[in-house]
């Protein structure tokens, strides 16, 4: 159980890394308004092989990570460690929110998705805007 948490541990360290997540709501509706984007809300678990999975799988992925950079604030927040705003579920992650830059839901969806199925969820959420 220690080897599988600090595993995923490491695994949160080099994701974070990579798409420079913020993990404050506030301050990603700040860097929102100022860069002119939408967010995109993910919400996960610290323990959660699904959000692993859909890390490990989908958000490693360049292509993904370039799309994600390119037309959204990026904002990460663990039900285990940080304060979500109640008008988010927090039960059955991974959850997926993209947000207009005052916080309006555009688009919700949840579960583990692999690029294509996550590719099909930003379009569906440009669609949504």
């Amino acid at each position: 159980m220690k080897l599988f948490i600090v595993i995923s541990v490491l695994l949160s360290t080099l994701f974070s890394a990579e798409l420079n997540w913020l993990h404050n709501y506030d301050v990603a509706l700040s860097q929102a308004k100022e860069e002119k984007k939408c967010v995109y809300l993910f919400v996960g678990a610290d323990v959660c092989k699904w959000c692993d999975r859909f890390k490990e799988m989908t958000l490693s992925d360049n292509r993904v990570i370039q799309r994600l950079k390119k037309d959204y604030v990026l904002l990460y927040m663990s039900r285990d460690r940080h304060k979500i705003p109640a008008k988010f579920k927090v039960r059955g992650v991974p959850r997926h929110y993209f947000l207009t830059k005052n916080g309006e839901i555009i688009y919700a969806a949840q579960g583990s998705r692999e690029i294509d199925g996550f590719y099909d969820l930003l379009e569906e959420a440009d669609l949504a805007k």
